[in-house]
Parts: C-alpha cells; sequence; structure tokens
C-alpha cells in the first residue's frame, strides 16, 4: 500500500550514497583491512625489510674497502643503490602478488564484485600499502648503509630518489597483480616471481656494477625496467649523475608502468573460473 504527502505525491526516499562515495568507502576499507593483515603477519613483515638489508651486509663485508676497477669509486656506491632498488621491487612484486593470489583462490575478490567496488579501489589500497612499505624500506635501508663500516654519504640530490622510488613501486606492484593473476598457488607466485627478479637483479646491475659487464649485457639491460629503477635511484642517492639522467631513468620506469599497469587490467581475474 503506497502513502502521499500533503500535497498528494509521493514521499521522496532518503538518498543513497553517490558511486565516488562508496568507492571511496571501500577503498578504505580494503586499506585499513590490507594494513591490519600486513601487520599482523610478523614473519612476513620482519623478512619485507630485513631481505635487502641481508644483502647489504653480505655484499658490504665481501666488499669493505674495495672500488670498482672501471670508475675508482667505492663499490658501496653501486650496490647500497642497487640493493635497495631491488629490494623495493621484489617487495612490491611479491606483496601484491601473493595477495592477488589468495584473494582469487579464496573467493573474496568474487564477493568483492558483488559489491559496487571497482578494480581500481581494489588496486588503489594495495598500491598506498606498497608506496608506505616501500618509502619505509628505503628510509631504514639508507640509514643502514650509511654506517661507518659501509659508508654510504647521500648527496645533496637524494630527495630526487622519492620520485624515482614511487615510480619503481608502481611499475613492480603493476608486475606483482600480472603475477597473481596467473599464479593459482602461493608456490607459483614464488617461482614465477622468483625468475622474474633474480635474473633482472644480475642484468640490471643490482648486485654487480653495469660499467664492468661485457657490452651484450649492457644492452639487454635497456629492456629491463630494474636498469632504470636503478640508474635512477643511484644518481639521486649517490649524486653519481645528474637531473637529466634521473628525468631519463623516470621516463624509462613510466613507459614501464604503463605498460605493465595496461596489461594488468587487460588480464585481471576475479576467479579461476573467470
Amino acid at each position: 500500500m503506497s502513502t502521499t504527502s500533503a500535497s498528494g505525491t509521493p514521499p521522496t526516499s532518503p538518498p543513497t550514497p553517490t558511486t565516488p562515495a562508496r568507492a571511496t568507502s571501500a577503498y578504505a576499507a580494503l586499506t585499513r583491512a590490507g594494513h591490519r593483515a600486513y601487520t599482523r603477519d610478523r614473519t612476513t613483515l620482519f623478512f619485507t625489510f630485513a631481505f635487502p638489508l641481508l644483502f647489504l651486509v653480505v655484499f658490504g663485508l665481501i666488499f669493505h674497502g674495495m672500488t670498482v676497477e672501471e670508475s675508482g669509486r667505492p663499490y658501496i656506491n653501486y650496490i647500497a643503490p642497487g640493493v635497495l632498488s631491488w629490494g623495493v621491487a621484489n617487495a612490491a612484486v611479491f606483496g601484491v602478488g601473493f595477495v592477488i593470489m589468495q584473494w582469487r583462490r579464496d573467493d573474496i575478490l568474487r564477493l568483492i564484485r558483488m559489491t559496487p567496488t571497482p578494480l581500481p579501489t581494489i588496486l588503489g589500497s594495495r598500491y598506498v600499502l606498497a608506496l608506505a612499505i616501500g618509502t619505509t624500506q628505503a628510509a631504514m635501508f639508507v640509514l643502514v648503509a650509511m654506517l661507518p663500516f659501509f659508508g654510504l654519504e647521500p648527496a645533496g640530490s637524494w630527495p630526487l630518489a622519492l620520485p624515482v622510488l614511487f615510480l619503481g613501486i608502481t611499475a613492480f606492484l603493476a608486475v606483482g597483480v600480472i603475477v597473481g593473476s596467473y599464479a593459482r598457488t602461493p608456490e607459483a607466485v614464488a617461482a614465477v616471481a622468483n625468475c622474474l627478479m633474480v635474473p633482472m637483479a644480475f642484468l640490471s646491475g643490482s648486485f654487480f656494477p653495469l660499467d664492468a659487464m661485457p657490452g651484450w649485457m649492457q644492452d639487454i639491460s635497456l629492456v629491463l625496467p630494474l636498469r632504470y629503477f636503478n640508474d635512477g635511484i643511484s644518481a639521486a642517492v649517490t649524486g653519481d649523475g645528474g637531473g637529466g639522467d634521473i628525468l631519463v631513468a623516470c621516463g624509462g620506469i613510466t613507459a614501464f608502468a604503463v605498460v605493465f599497469g595496461a596489461i594488468a587490467l587487460k588480464t585481471f581475474r576475479w576467479s579461476d573460473q573467470s
């Protein structure tokens, strides 16, 4: 039975939230849930930050006091920025790759899809978390590398590493989404991600200076996103290069981020059946 107002017109129902309001609410809820899940997993939390520091310590012990023959610069000036960028990229790929795979396997993505939550909102919540983790990783890494034993002395241009860092996280987060969209088990995520990230670390100069590599290996590195991530971080943190080098690195990372982002959105799967 319907009712009418005194003027004879049906009463208006309360306004429903707009789509932007719903998306904002979903984004906030997903971000909070992701943060709680991450901080409660103490093992993952520890190794996310300890893993790149472990490589820094190992290489620091091996090459302590040594310089690179081709340039005469301390080895720490090469190894620290490279290990830093690789560690941040690694965390971005593995972090979102495992989450996307687990959410799809446990039908969480299918349930989210039944709500008015668009895909960019889901990925945006993971992106903010990845930025926070990557920034914290970088700060801790640089502070340890500045200890007298390692001897890294950041140049005055170090703030320029921030845009490089954000762009690098963006590109490798997209790689992680692609990996997580296809891998169906945690073992598959680890296998695929390691097959991508470990060879890329060596070919891009994270663990070995590009100046000391054969020419053909240096040519291969030009088609790898980690090469530009390394170059940008190195130029900003150590001052080994000018603003032009940082811009070139940012341009290269941006191109990869756009390509990987488009592939990630195109290939994203809400369930193993779709």
